[in-house]
């Protein structure tokens, strides 16, 4: 894809940077030339050897779904490295731009003061993304958040009063999302004693085989009405969508493929609807879906309150449409890396979709989006920490 293709174009022009930074620092605290060599040399191995355990030959056939020490010592430390640099190397290249403009320019800071604040500045700067990598590494990535957050529906059955639905998304097992920390999230799922459970996809990462694994992990999921859910993208790149449905079914699971259930308590019913991955635009291997939602329409009842799972929270649109009451989705991480805290439109998952994380509403319905518990290619949350939600469904009494 172009946008990877990218995007390690400039990780191998960050790493030609940081091996001239490198060896510039070594010149100027090793004076014997073979000694330096020596030195810049066992770097370069290393780096080598971790590169070829990430992305190379030595990698090990399929996806651990337990941390390795391999994963711990050479997997970890690459990854955040290759986050790091790369940043902070595109920080370089930011900071750079002015230098050179007051330099064509002939501009010349006269201050010996005001030269030494930049040059901290800019230090600090460059020195920031190793941090914050290290952070979302260690921290961030585990730092649970149980979201409480209150729906508002004019429609709602009175017997609906205060139902709450629990929400688990985007787990991605894998040795970062290990089959021990999934068992961990369910129980604390669990804890929150919601009428309903839903898990709207992304199970796995691109290994078929770990579909076994992350159902055994989430089989003690139970609810008073029940556990529902959907299939995300990544169960259609790995080619189980069958399969991992046969496998939650087993487990006590209904995954909604198309499908819809009724939700039935006192004489009054919602009405619950599934859908597979669907997106408007081409996203990785899977094509676009020229009329979103098409193939759930006429199980919309327009006499019930119609809630959706739908992995991807850009079919909201076409949901409002078609007046589904409240959609409920994952698929962005919430950004992953998002610095949303600084400014609203810093996260990448804005370049795919207006819908990040958390509530939005617009004529017609509403929509959450789940920043789920896993990670993607790296395993680093910033801004963006792991969440379970828990929903609680109210009645707006409309006003004359």
């Amino acid at each position: 894809m172009p946008a990877f293709s990218t995007l390690f174009l400039i990780f191998g022009v960050s790493q030609l940077y940081w091996a001239w930074r490198g060896y510039r620092l070594a010149a100027a605290h090793i004076r014997s030339r073979g000694r330096r060599w020596a030195v810049c040399g066992a770097f370069a191995a290393a780096w080598l050897a971790a590169f070829q355990f990430n992305l190379g030959a030595w990698r090990e056939a399929g996806t651990p779904v337990h941390m390795t020490l391999s994963d711990a010592l050479l997997a970890a430390p690459f990854l955040w490295w290759f986050f790091s640099s790369l940043v902070s190397f595109l920080v370089v290249v930011a900071l750079s731009i002015p230098r050179g403009i007051a330099r064509a320019a002939r501009v010349e800071i006269q201050s010996p003061a005001r030269r030494k604040f930049l040059g901290r500045t800019a230090a600090v700067a460059t020195g920031a993304p190793f941090v914050a990598g290290a952070y979302g590494l260690l921290y961030g990535r585990l730092n649970l958040q149980v979201t409480n957050q209150l729906i508002r529906l004019p429609r709602l059955p009175r017997a609906f009063e205060g139902f709450r639905i629990c929400q688990l998304s985007d787990i991605h097992i894998g040795p970062f999302m290990p089959v021990e920390e999934i068992r961990k999230y369910a129980a604390i799922a669990g804890a929150q004693q919601a009428d309903m459970v839903v898990l709207t996809g992304d199970f796995v990462t691109f290994d078929p085989r770990t579909a076994v694994d992350v159902v055994d992990a989430l089989r003690g999921l139970r609810a008073p009405f029940g556990v529902y859910g959907s299939l995300g993208n990544h169960e259609a790149w790995a080619g189980i969508e069958a399969w991992i449905t046969e496998l939650f079914r087993q487990a006590g699971v209904r995954i909604l493929r198309a499908a819809n259930v009724p939700i039935a308590s006192h004489g009054d019913s919602l009405n619950l609807i599934g859908v597979d991955f669907q997106s408007p635009r081409r996203f990785g291997p899977s094509p676009p879906v020229r009329f979103p939602l098409k193939n759930i329409e006429s199980f919309v009842d327009r006499d019930r309150v119609n809630i959706l799972l739908s992995h991807n929270p850009d079919t909201f649109d076409r949901a409002a449409e078609l007046g589904i009451d409240l959609s409920l989705a994952g698929h962005t991480h919430g950004g992953q890396v998002s610095l949303e805290f600084i400014h609203p439109g810093i996260s990448p998952s804005r370049l795919v979709t207006p819908y990040v994380a958390g509530w939005f509403q617009k004529p017609g319905g509403q929509l959450y989006v789940n920043r789920g518990i896993g990670t993607i290619f790296i395993p680093i949350r910033i801004g963006a920490p792991p969440e379970i939600t828990v929903y609680t469904l109210s009645k707006v009494e409309s006003h004359r």
